[in-house]
């Protein structure tokens, strides 16, 4: 099965929002380009670190550039 950076995107945000009792309140600032994006113009992306207790963590860093961008598992 291949798994779209989008479809992957939608499957965090979801979790994150289903383990937040289903709805999340953040500041509207939240979606400011500088929160958004790195300072060459470039959008973040999430890691999925899987932690010894079972759970995943979620971390944003910057997006990698070119081909190198996408879901890419280790």
């Amino acid at each position: 099965m291949t798994v779209s950076p989008d479809d992957l995107t939608h499957a965090m945000l979801v979790a994150v929002l289903m383990d937040s009792g289903g709805s999340l309140t953040i500041p509207a600032d939240a979606f400011e380009p500088d929160s958004l994006g790195g300072p060459d113009g470039s959008w973040h992306t999430v890691t999925m670190e899987p932690r010894h207790d079972g759970r995943i963590r979620l971390s944003v860093c910057p997006r990698r550039p070119g081909d190198a961008a996408g879901v890419r598992y280790e």
